[in-house]
């Protein structure tokens, strides 16, 4: 088991991540913007500076936090598709040059103008998913879908849809803990109620190969495709966090914990961040916080265990 975190909420430049995750005593990054962009989108000068300083500090990426086939891209549209395909091809070899063996990725959109989750939407996203995976099949390399404002987010099973369609050992699950407090759960008829983290965990847990740490309450819609969130530190939302960690340990879960707070910046909410400062001790903070709820969950099954 290992930490990590998506560094660039401490800090855009790599140097604030990286003396983040040291200060932190972790030895990864799950990487996603440096400076603004993400990591399969910056020039490769850039992207060869991010790699030695990487280096000099003996400091990992264990994952790229991609932005492939995400809420942002509609499966139906074919352009989408290849902006996907195209930065999943950029990212394989800076992946390879750094050793890194996962990189995360969604399934579309959910669509807002037919039913997102009708045969013929599922067959295209369904197709689509199966091509990004047989790329990462191809090069060795993990295709972690997370549960977001995607198809496979809409509920656990649509996750599991998805699972049984898209049959590779390269395709895995990345759990986050966060997101079912803010989406909606389409199961049944419309009005749909919000989703159960726990819920959601139980049934996708044998899918589950790495997790994301995030707590929040969720406080009420926007316009926008995120609603209001208050995001907090974890286990004190609603995200049931000690709950499915203590459950990850007690079946001997030893794959990543990768926090991503959410405290002090939002990456699809530019309105809300704070000053760098406050970003750089919000993220700290947050990991140790983190690393103390799962020591005391283990100590705490261990003494179970001797009794």
């Amino acid at each position: 088991m290992y930490y990590t975190g998506f560094a660039d909420e401490a800090g855009d430049s790599i140097d604030i991540q990286i003396k983040a995750t040291k200060e932190m005593g972790w030895e990864y990054i799950e990487a996603r913007n440096i400076e603004g962009v993400n990591i399969t989108d910056i020039s490769d000068e850039k992207f060869d500076v991010v790699y030695s300083k990487m280096i000099d500090a003996g400091i990992k990426i264990n994952c790229f936090g991609s932005t492939i086939a995400n809420y942002c891209k509609d499966p139906r549209k074919e352009e989408d598709f290849q902006k996907s395909i195209k930065e999943l091809k950029r990212a394989i070899p800076r992946m390879k040059k750094l050793g890194t063996k996962m990189i995360r990725g969604m399934s579309f959109a959910a669509v807002k103008d037919e039913e997102p989750d009708s045969p013929d939407i599922e067959k295209i996203v369904f197709e689509k998913v199966n091509f990004l995976v047989r790329i990462c099949e191809d090069a060795g390399i993990l295709y972690l879908h997370e549960n977001c404002m995607n198809y496979g987010g809409m509920s656990y099973k649509h996750t599991l849809n998805l699972a049984n369609e898209v049959k590779s050992p390269n395709f895995k699950l990345v759990f986050d803990t966060g997101n079912p407090v803010f989406t909606y759960e389409h199961i049944g008829e419309n009005p749909y109620k919000k989703q159960s983290s726990w819920e959601f965990y139980k049934n996708v847990r044998d899918y589950i190969y790495y997790v994301h740490i995030k707590d929040c309450r969720y406080i009420s819609e926007t316009h926008d495709i995120f609603p209001n969130v208050d995001f907090t530190f974890p286990g004190e939302g609603d995200a049931s966090v000690r709950e499915i960690v203590k459950d990850l340990i007690a079946n001997q879960y030893d794959g990543g914990f990768s926090i991503e707070p959410h405290l002090a910046v939002v990456l699809h909410n530019k309105e809300l961040s704070a000053g760098n400062e406050m970003r750089y001790k919000n993220y700290v903070e947050y990991g140790r916080r983190f690393a103390t709820l799962v020591d005391d969950i283990k100590e705490s099954y261990s003494k179970r265990l001797d009794f």
